[in-house]
């Protein structure tokens, strides 16, 4: 499998989980059509790792949409605060 997440450097949200229910696929479905590991997928959808642009653009074609339309950065005051 590819390398395909890298650590986020902000905070992302992400409509994966839900289109992902909506075509019907399981993470590990998603992960075998995408050509990554399902622990991948998972740390997407979760937030901890945001796609490399190669893994973004093949999600967005798995499910006929935009990368734009998949992944937003959450406003800089959502964004946790760490002393």
């Amino acid at each position: 499998m590819r390398s395909s997440a890298t650590a986020s450097p902000e905070p992302m949200q992400n409509t994966l989980p839900d289109l992902r229910r909506a075509h019907g696929l399981s993470q590990d479905g998603l992960a075998r059509a995408a050509g990554v590991s399902r622990q991948t997928i998972i740390s997407i959808e979760k937030g901890r790792y945001a796609p490399n642009l190669a893994l973004a653009f093949t999600l967005a074609q798995i499910f006929g949409t935009t990368i734009e339309s998949m992944f937003t950065p959450d406003p800089p005051d959502a964004a946790p605060h760490h002393p």
